[in-house]
């Protein structure tokens, strides 16, 4: 089905990584260059290339680096925009549950901005985005970054993203009863988080549910009009902007959640991949005019 929608890897360069996570399973991520050499490494008072750190989607469940149509998307991403992508891998549930999954993206994050110069990039130019749960982990590793280590970030890019399992922004979908759909959306939010009910609250597992967003990174979010997620990534969009981030907020109109994963066939993927694009080469300019301008182009 891939190769009849066209999705297939481009030829950049990667590299692969294995990371301890304590108390936790290893983290594994791959690294993304837009050319078909690794590059050297970045002196330091140079500018190197931007880093996007982004963790894939799938519910918590599925999914992983080694899809092809994740793996394609980071490729084309890295060569189109010009700077690096780094990919993280995170445990699946329910046979791992929160806070691993979240302990493990907040490790890749760390390891992507303390080797950026080692891979050719920018510590001043990082980025973290996500689609879907993976939304959901970008977001939680951004305000982790902001109470932990509070690391120059100059852009959150999600994607379709699920930020408050309380499925208090939840729309229910076009042809699928109410019923069956919120039983649907208790089942993903009980076998990622367990039984204890409060962790629905809490600001890792549900960052729409952070007390403040003072302090993050520009925000570009995309949802779609037919996306059970809708509510969530506008309801952030929304308290984003009210705290003060610069954010763009986009919504695919007569689009579902997965309609971006189909460049090759369905017009608004291929607009949201050059829109992203574009967005992600703002990265390339300089810091004091970015933070002038915001996340847009």
């Amino acid at each position: 089905m891939c190769a009849e929608l066209g999705i297939g890897p481009v030829d950049v360069a990667t590299e692969e990584h294995t990371l301890a996570v304590p108390g936790h399973p290893d983290a594994r991520l791959r690294v993304y260059w837009p050319t078909t050499e690794r590059p050297a490494p970045t002196a330091r008072g140079a500018a190197g290339l931007p880093i996007l750190v982004y963790f894939f989607g799938g519910g918590f469940e599925i999914a992983g680096i080694d899809w092809v149509w994740w793996d394609a998307s980071f490729r084309e991403r890295a060569r189109d925009a010009g700077v690096i992508v780094v990919a993280g891998e995170y445990s699946h549930a329910p046979e791992r549950k929160f806070p691993t999954q979240a302990e493990q993206c907040w490790t890749v994050f760390e390891w992507a901005a303390e080797h950026a110069r080692e891979l050719g990039g920018d510590p001043e130019r990082l980025a973290i985005g996500g689609g879907s749960a993976g939304g959901n982990l970008a977001a939680a590793t951004l305000l982790m970054n902001r109470d932990r280590a509070n690391r120059p970030v100059r852009l959150q890019l999600l994607e379709v993203p699920l930020l408050d399992l309380t499925g208090a922004h939840l729309k229910s979908q076009p042809g699928i009863p109410r019923l069956v759909f919120w039983q649907l959306a208790r089942t993903l939010v009980a076998q990622y988080l367990g039984r204890d009910r409060a962790l629905r609250r809490n600001p890792y597992a549900s960052p729409l549910r952070a007390e403040s967003f003072a302090g993050l990174p520009p925000a570009v979010i995309y949802t779609a009009e037919l996306d059970a997620l809708r509510g969530d990534g506008e309801a952030y969009a929304r308290a984003l902007s009210e705290a003060g981030v610069p954010v763009s907020c986009v919504r695919m109109i007569g689009q579902n959640h997965g309609s971006a994963g189909y460049r090759h066939a369905v017009p608004m993927s291929d607009h949201q991949h050059r829109d992203i694009v574009a967005t992600l080469r703002t990265l390339h300019d300089d810091p004091v005019a970015y933070a002038q301008i915001g996340a847009r182009p």
